[in-house]
């Protein structure tokens, strides 16, 4: 109950308040992210560059770490109004349409400039997707190649068998489950407790992820698979956007584009910081061997032909478009 009273309180706050003598918005944006994640701290960039491109003339409080709403109800929240803004995992939504699976698909984008023309390719179908909704994206951040890790070596795609794997999203856990294993969904916030208590022997996450949580303290091998490379969206209520003049709208997109191009760089670069931090405490990096490789690539090849399936000729125009994309560059 003091949750809900208190996102009501907030979404009566988070629209106009008088500051000085003035008017001037306020709005909520809620994310799952600690501060030490790279993606909260460019979100919170974000929200100074927009009060200081404003004068102040609209604010925007960045509640991380869960700490406003829980990561399956922000979507929902800003959809209703009950918060202006949110940012969350992209595939984490794919119980909505598989187009939100797009950049969790094995083998389709396997670096930074393949995720960015990804990205691209998506961008004007989830723009379409969420202004039906009401919302609209502002900006999307990848998070680093994702990999495994264990508390073993990983040499044999058998290793999979009965492992219980934390795997975020539904194309995490189909991937998995085409391996053999046990998908067990688990929140960032939660991976320590999960392998403290049993509930998990394994994960697929980034490096990044890794050093955030302290991987080495219960794995010692990380297999940089480069699996995939998923995003993050930050994304508003219309309703609040067209509420602001035009003015202050631009200075939002503005600042929003330059949280989208300084947050591809910070992943790129806490990509190689954190590979470095997780060799330092110990973790064991290495390369999937020849056959590994072939039944990872075997399992994401599945995986790819049953998203074909089931996300239609969405899926058919967005894959088009990628590839003219690359064949053009």
């Amino acid at each position: 109950m003091r949750t809900m009273h208190s996102l009501a309180w907030l979404a009566a706050l988070g629209s106009l308040s008088v500051t000085g003598g003035a008017m001037a918005a306020q709005w909520n944006l809620a994310t799952p992210y600690g501060d030490a994640s790279f993606h909260t701290q460019n979100t919170k960039q974000f929200a100074e560059d927009v009060a200081e491109a404003t004068d102040g003339d609209l604010s925007i409080n960045v509640h991380s770490g869960g700490s406003l709403i829980a990561h399956s109800e922000i979507k929902p929240s800003v959809r209703r109004g009950t918060v202006q803004a949110g940012e969350v995992f992209l595939s984490s939504l794919s119980n909505e349409s598989p187009i939100y699976e797009v950049d969790t698909l094995p083998g389709l984008a396997n670096g930074y400039e393949d995720a960015y023309d990804l990205w691209q390719a998506s961008k004007p179908i989830i723009t379409q997707m969420f202004a039906e909704e009401g919302l609209m994206p502002l900006y999307a951040v990848p998070w680093p190649a994702q990999g495994i890790y264990t508390d073993f070596e990983l040499t044999d795609a058998s290793q999979f068998e009965g492992l219980r794997v934390r795997a975020p999203n539904i194309n995490t856990q189909r991937f998995v489950e085409n391996l053999g294993g046990l998908p067990t969904e688990t929140e960032e916030a939660d991976i320590p407790t999960a392998f403290s208590t049993g509930r998990v022997d394994a994960m697929i996450t980034s490096v990044s992820t890794g050093n955030s949580m302290s991987a080495w303290d219960y794995v010692s091998h990380y297999s940089d698979a480069n699996l995939w490379l998923p995003k993050n969206i930050v994304f508003v209520n219309k309703r609040d956007f067209d509420r602001l003049d035009d003015a202050t709208q631009q200075a939002v997109l503005d600042a929003a584009a330059e949280a989208e191009r300084r947050g591809w760089q910070a992943s790129r670069e806490d990509s190689a910081e954190s590979a470095k931090a997780l060799e330092a405490h110990g973790v064991s990096i290495s390369q999937p061997n020849a056959s590994l490789a072939e039944d990872l690539k075997a399992a994401g090849d599945s995986l790819f032909e049953d998203w074909q399936a089931r996300a239609g000729e969405q899926a058919k125009a967005l894959i088009e478009r990628y590839r003219k994309r690359q064949a053009a560059e």
